[in-house]
């Protein structure tokens, strides 16, 4: 981090981290370039959980490459007279890896539970009914 003063200590990147509304996932394509995805998400035990399709680009580049890394932007702030925003982000370096079981239904509750807590019974359905795709 080239601007040490601005470093945040842990317990403030976790809180990022769980209040976030989204995050970036930033991959290696096989041509070596980059390739950001916004993505809902839920940070839970340590980890960051997110759903997507059984297939697609995503998928094909975290299968070739599972290193990632995932940015989360919080508040920020536009200060005109001083030509800068202040603003609190997080970034977070790891694999990916595709989750099953017990831990998946876990990981898909706390996402309804985190983006459509109003629709709770409905989420749980429809996770019920879509568990295995």
């Amino acid at each position: 981090m080239r601007r040490q003063d601005r470093r945040i200590e842990r317990d403030e990147c976790l809180s990022i981290l769980k209040k976030g509304e989204y995050g970036i996932l930033s991959l290696c394509t096989q041509q070596n370039g980059g390739y950001g995805i916004p993505l809902n998400f839920v940070f839970m035990n340590g980890s960051i959980f997110f759903h997507c399709a059984s297939e697609g680009r995503k998928i094909e580049e975290m299968k070739r490459n599972n290193k990632v890394s995932f940015c989360v932007v919080g508040k920020t702030e536009i200060i005109p007279e001083k030509f800068t925003t202040e603003y609190e982000s997080v970034i977070v370096f790891g694999k990916t890896f595709e989750i099953a079981g017990e831990e998946k239904r876990k990981a898909l509750e706390c996402i309804v539970k985190k983006y459509s807590a109003d629709f709770w019974q409905e989420g749980r359905t429809m996770i019920d009914n879509l568990f295995d795709k």
